[in-house]
């Protein structure tokens, strides 16, 4: 499909969604388990783009596994931190997860990687992944010496025991570090040691990558401030692992509960989840709306909305959903403390800017977010720029006010196939 018109809903939703598995936990599981002792079994895993080519990549590198993606499950062989390949060329497509994950994991092996993938993966920042990497002995470097992918790794493991991460652009570069540290010399006395420079942003996500270590017997302390991490080089241990919901994809349910004034329950995120991107619902509830949670799920009721001023840095996959959200407030919506998102699958603030003023907002655009002010809504064709959230976020306009396309709507693939679908569950009662 080319575009797809989203049809307005005939009556306000009163409905229950499960997402699919979380792609940064499925991710974050895989590159665990595939470094791990023993075997491993993943449940609940996301089956995308983004998480066929990591499982390509690790069969590319020589990690047995078995994937039953109708079934959403996993079976890894771990290598005990041994990467059997010797040479690799790594097709990642656009997943910066999966870019990052794997330049550090190959750090471990024994020979030379490369790693490539779109012409805007080409373009999206990873040198200070490669200057930490550098710092431990590895031989990492961008091919084109741009300071981004394609990334060719001349690997003999890594040799030293401390390093430095830059954390203002991107937390998955201290997150790529974290997930191989434990592999740094197994069974070596000697942690390894990570200290971060500057601010670090997205720090739920590092909360997220210790949680999936830990449960995977890694042993790793840090300072409370995020600055100093001691990682135990001891490996990983094969586990069962059962992935949550996706907390960024069940955002979208949520804000359509907001923007219809209907009630969505989304099943399986509660208080107790891993990811950040469920505070999202907070934000809704300043905004007007009702928000219940127990250990199975989270509702959200709609109600008139006023906008807000949000400091969004925590939560910054979900600030094109807020932005479609903000289009029925009382009131001018301010997301601040983002900048960070100019280098994800697009320039997220510059794209989500022009996407709204089609669409009848007034809006700001500054270095680290946007001021939104709502004004008459207008029919639009939406251009989604290969960004699977434009998509999927701006699509919630439409189910209130008719006239809303949106163009190249599969790219949802990437993270999320199924979403139309699971978008017309809104509107059966």
């Amino acid at each position: 499909m080319s575009s797809i018109e989203i049809e307005p809903l005939a009556a306000t939703p009163d409905a229950s969604v499960r997402p699919p598995g979380s792609k940064s936990l499925t991710n974050r599981a895989l590159v665990c388990a595939a470094l791990a002792h023993g075997k491993s079994s993943l449940t609940g895993v996301l089956d995308s783009e983004d998480t066929r080519v990591m499982l390509d990549a690790l069969t590319a590198l020589g990690i047995e596994l078995q994937a039953d993606h109708q079934a959403h499950e996993v079976q890894v062989t771990g290598c005990n931190g041994n990467i059997p390949a010797e040479s690799a060329d790594l097709y990642i497509a656009n997943s910066g997860t999966s870019v990052r994950f794997l330049t550090a994991l190959v750090a471990l092996a024994h020979g030379r990687f490369r790693l490539h993938g779109t012409k805007r993966m080409h373009q999206r920042p990873i040198q200070d992944l490669l200057d930490a990497l550098t710092i431990l002995g590895v031989r990492a470097e961008s091919e084109l010496g741009a300071g981004c992918p394609p990334v060719i790794v001349h690997a003999d493991g890594l040799t030293i025991r401390q390093t430095t991460v830059r954390g203002d652009i991107s937390s998955q570069f201290l997150s790529a570090v974290l997930l191989a540290a434990p592999c740094a010399g197994v069974d070596c006395s000697e942690p390894l040691v990570i200290d971060i420079a500057g601010p670090l942003v997205s720090v739920p996500y590092v909360t997220m990558t210790l949680a999936v270590m830990r449960s995977f017997g890694a042993v790793v302390e840090h300072t409370p401030d995020f600055k100093k991490f001691r990682i135990a080089t001891s490996g990983y241990r094969g586990q069962e692992y059962a992935i949550e919901p996706d907390a960024s994809a069940a955002s979208y349910f949520w804000a359509a509960a907001a923007i219809t004034g209907g009630r969505v329950r989304v099943e399986g995120l509660g208080p107790a989840s891993l990811q950040g991107d469920v505070a999202f619902c907070g934000v809704l509830a300043r905004m007007g709306c009702r928000v219940t949670s127990d250990n199975a799920g989270t509702t959200v009721e709609g109600g008139a909305l006023n906008g807000v001023d949000v400091d969004m840095n925590a939560i910054s996959d979900t600030v094109q959903t807020l932005g479609a959200v903000a289009l029925f407030a009382n009131g001018p919506t301010t997301i601040r403390n983002v900048g960070h998102i100019r280098h994800k699958e697009t320039d997220r603030i510059g794209a989500l800017a022009t996407e709204l003023r089609k669409l009848g907002a007034q809006v700001d655009e500054s270095a680290d977010g946007l001021h939104i002010k709502p004004g008459r809504l207008q029919p639009a064709a939406i251009d989604t720029y290969d960004d699977h959230r434009m998509a999927m976020s701006l699509a919630l306009v439409g189910l209130r006010l008719p006239g809303v396309v949106i163009n190249d709507p599969e790219c949802v693939g990437k993270t999320y196939p199924g979403y139309w679908d699971d978008l017309a569950q809104l509107r059966r009662r």
